[in-house]
């Protein structure tokens, strides 16, 4: 005989709604609108901006490389920029990275080199660019300081990050044989994270070839004040002509980090 219970239907939802995360989604929805009207952001102005952006590109084609010697200059600049900002943020980023990795060091030393990481990446390059523009005078110098600094911040924090997703065995069993701190690092730290730090080098290597050309807008040598230059002048067709120079660059530069990363392998 069935019992009163059986005989029940229970209404059974699968997936209960989660009216936190709706309230959440309606806020933002409703600040996004709100921050949309203060900032006159309107559909109007985009349609407008579209003709402005087609008749700016107009006078951008055809592009002018008659000054050519003058683009050359300022690329081999950004190049030496980026390779040397590069090779020393690598190498400083070595240390800083190892000490700051929470299983090889105690907290007392690996606190200070992971704020030391934060503080360089806590501002945009441009802003150190200026501050490196103030201290030691437009050019170069102030550039590949700029990038240096960055180089730490993006490539100190991954190489920290990687290390500490390593496999603790081969550094136990050197430990247990008595090698010392050096030996360590060498044989069981390197060789678990050789071919990721290889990675990150390539890759801010290219990062440092695209900031290169932004931070040279305040003065901090390379294309990019070229570029600022032929803005304020309303050269456009030597505009695209430095602008088609930069896209190439970057694709080169893409194309050997990509060969570099096959060698590695």
């Amino acid at each position: 005989m069935a019992t009163k219970a059986d005989t029940q239907t229970v209404e059974r939802v699968p997936f209960k709604p989660n009216w936190w995360a709706r309230a959440g989604w309606t806020l933002a929805i409703v600040y996004a609108a709100y921050a949309a009207d203060i900032l006159d952001v309107s559909y109007s102005r985009f349609v407008q901006g579209l003709g402005n952006g087609a008749e700016f590109i107009g006078d951008m084609i055809p592009a002018n490389f008659s000054r050519w010697e003058l683009l050359l200059e300022n690329l081999l600049e950004t190049i030496e920029i980026a390779v040397i900002a590069s090779a020393f943020g690598v190498l400083f980023s070595l240390p800083v990275g190892l000490l700051a990795a929470r299983n090889l060091m105690p907290a007392w030393v690996t606190w200070p080199f992971r704020t030391f990481i934060a503080l360089c990446r806590s501002f945009h390059p441009v802003i150190f660019a200026i501050l490196f523009v103030k201290a030691v005078g437009f050019g170069p110098l102030a550039g590949i300081l700029t990038l240096i600094f960055a180089s730490i911040g993006f490539i100190g924090k991954l190489f920290a990050e990687a290390i500490e997703e390593i496999s603790l065995k081969p550094l136990e069993a050197l430990r247990a044989a008595g090698a010392p701190f050096i030996s360590v690092i060498t044989y069981a730290v390197l060789p678990q994270v050789l071919n990721r730090f290889i990675g990150f080098a390539s890759y801010q290597l290219d990062a440092n070839l695209r900031n290169s050309t932004m931070v040279g807008i305040v003065g901090a040598g390379g294309i990019g004040g070229t570029l600022f230059a032929a803005f304020q002048r309303f050269d456009y067709d030597f505009l695209a002509a430095i602008l088609i120079s930069i896209i190439t660059l970057v694709m080169v530069s893409e194309f050997i980090s990509v060969r570099i990363k096959k060698v590695f392998r």
